[in-house]
């Protein structure tokens, strides 16, 4: 009797059941991950501004170095004397940690999109405060 009842249960079931559409073109799928709504901000700006350039050293240290090298954290040099004993290894020793890292220092500090260049007017503008 139970497998008379599930022969039934399932030969029902595939009678009713409605056939898979597997019809899913790329504008199908497009339209269903559409986001459902947008937010406009009045007077806001719709493209941001291209670099007009390269950014200055005092540009760099403020979006990227000042965080550790404006608070001293985990040993940063931030002031004259702190940054003497660099010094005296030279400039592009200066450079090549600041690129490559060194002890705490990640390579390219927190400056990613930062070129070498950059890197070398931060360090400028730090060791010349």
């Amino acid at each position: 009797m139970k497998k008379l009842s599930a022969a039934l249960l399932l030969l029902s079931t595939a009678v009713f059941a409605q056939p898979y559409d597997n019809s899913l073109t790329e504008e199908a799928i497009k339209a269903r991950l559409a986001p459902v709504g947008s937010v406009y901000l009045a007077g806001a700006a719709t493209e941001v501004a291209a670099p007009t350039g390269p950014r200055s050293g005092e540009q760099v240290y403020q979006a990227a170095c000042f965080a550790c090298h404006g608070t001293g954290a985990l040993g940063a040099p931030k002031t004259t004397a702190d940054w003497e004993a660099r010094l005296a290894k030279g400039r592009d020793v200066l450079i090549e940690h600041a690129i490559n890292g060194f002890n705490a220092m990640p390579p390219r500090g927190t400056c990613m999109d930062c070129s070498d260049d950059e890197i070398a007017a931060a360090i400028d503008f730090m060791t010349a405060k």
